[in-house]
């Protein structure tokens, strides 16, 4: 996927769980929102994508806290499982500021966020909003 690519991902089926909170845009509301999705995948009965889970939670959600936050206006991590997948969606309201990957130097210390989301998820994509985006990423349920 390229930085200009938004191309809404086809929904997965129904709902069967979801979970959805606003942060504030602060590196503790990463932590809390980590810890959050590992807590509700585990309740959910799929201990098996609980570390995947937390893992894209924090780099996409440090990601809007880096390059989607705006003073005053909230980030949502929204958390949805269905018979085939757990989505895990995190809304910005900067919609002109698309995720971008890139190659990062070997010194470079940021700039893998997004190939970890990558290589971890089974899909990821960016969906336009009204106001800002989403950025998601999908884990099969198998």
């Amino acid at each position: 996927m390229t930085a200009a690519q938004e191309i809404p991902a086809p929904t997965p089926g129904p709902a069967l769980r979801e979970g959805r909170v606003d942060y504030t845009p602060t590196a503790h509301s990463v932590v809390l929102a980590r810890h959050r999705a590992t807590r509700l995948v585990l309740q959910w009965g799929h201990p098996a994508l609980a570390g995947d889970a937390a893992l894209l939670v924090s780099e996409l959600a440090t990601n809007a806290l880096l390059h989607g936050a705006i003073r005053g206006r909230l980030f949502r991590v929204r958390l949805t499982l269905t018979a085939s997948a757990l989505r895990i969606a995190v809304s910005d309201p900067r919609g002109e500021r698309l995720p971008d990957p890139r190659e990062p130097d070997a010194d470079d210390c940021y700039g893998r966020g997004l190939l970890i989301v990558a290589q971890l998820a089974d899909d990821w994509g960016v969906e336009p909003r009204t106001v800002g985006k989403t950025v998601y990423a999908e884990l099969a349920v198998r």
